[in-house]
């Protein structure tokens, strides 16, 4: 791993993927032993989570089901505060167990608006699992129950996750170096 360019901005190496690859079956080791007789949904908010939610699905031995929905509420490097449902929910989650798959918490806005959204469709329950969590950055009350990493207040790309739609295809993870 080298430092790389992408538009304007460096990005150095910060997480690589061995160190993904391990997370991702611990948070599934997990996920398997609590979510055992529940047959889950898999809510996978696109675009940047859907490498995390491939990985963390193939990992889990539960019978369970996948689905994806799409939020953006990002543009550049910072949150715009404002969050856009582009593609929603089809499923009926009436008494399932629900746990949403994120790329990244750090607001807390955004899972926030979509954990309200699922519970007025009446699912038994709503996990959260993400593949990065800014505590630093938390602005509201949201609970998280599978974390891969706490990471500090910090832009990264890489492994889904992007810098004006580009650097998802990055298999390790780069923080920008300013």
């Amino acid at each position: 791993m080298s430092t790389i360019q992408i538009k304007d901005r460096l990005f150095k190496p910060y997480i690589d993927r061995s160190s993904i690859d391990s997370a991702v079956k611990r948070l599934a080791a997990q996920m398997n032993k609590d979510l055992a007789g529940k047959r889950p949904l898999f809510l996978c908010v696109l675009n940047g989570a859907f490498m995390f939610a491939a990985d963390l699905f193939r990992e889990i031995n539960v019978d369970a089901e996948i689905t994806f929905i799409r939020m953006k509420s990002y543009e550049g490097t910072q949150s715009t505060g404002i969050i856009k449902q582009i593609y929603g929910l089809q499923e009926d989650i009436k008494d399932r167990t629900v746990v949403i798959v994120e790329d990244i918490v750090d607001t807390g806005f955004t899972m926030q608006n979509l954990k309200k959204q699922l519970e007025e469709k009446n699912p038994k329950e709503i996990k959260v699992a993400t593949l990065l969590f800014k505590p630093d950055s938390l602005q509201c009350d949201v609970k998280l129950d599978y974390v891969a990493f706490e990471i500090p207040k910090a832009f990264i790309v890489g492994y889904g996750l992007d810098y004006d739609e580009l650097g998802r295809n990055l298999k390790d993870i780069y923080v920008v170096t300013e």
